[in-house]
């Protein structure tokens, strides 16, 4: 098993491919951290969102920006029905977006 880094040659002595990596890209601060470890570490980067119809639809822009300046191969969006999911504020219409923190999982968790 090769364990030096991603220039090295490998055992059949060809010079090992780039290491490819796939980020789901949410638009938040944790998958945006996550793609610039990726990125920093010299992975060939590509990126995935979900669009679940959340009320903030501002994610997926930030998403589309983050990609953008990370200058990912491709960022791609599938959308997902989590209609069933009722229980968070983001996906159900009927319940209000909370404004004060709280110490239980906000209803805002999906």
């Amino acid at each position: 098993m090769c364990v030096c880094k991603s220039n090295c040659i490998n055992y059949s002595g060809e010079k090992n491919r780039v290491s490819k990596a796939v980020v789901l890209l949410s638009g938040g601060l944790d998958s945006a951290t996550t793609l610039a470890i990726a990125n920093n570490e010299g992975y060939e980067c590509y990126a995935l969102s979900v669009n679940y119809h959340q009320r903030h639809i501002a994610e997926l822009k930030a998403a589309k920006k983050i990609a953008s300046q990370f200058k990912v191969k491709d960022h791609k969006t599938v959308e997902m029905d989590l209609s069933w999911m009722l229980t968070s504020a983001l996906t159900n219409p009927d319940l209000k977006v909370p404004t004060e923190l709280t110490p239980h999982i906000p209803i805002t968790y999906v």
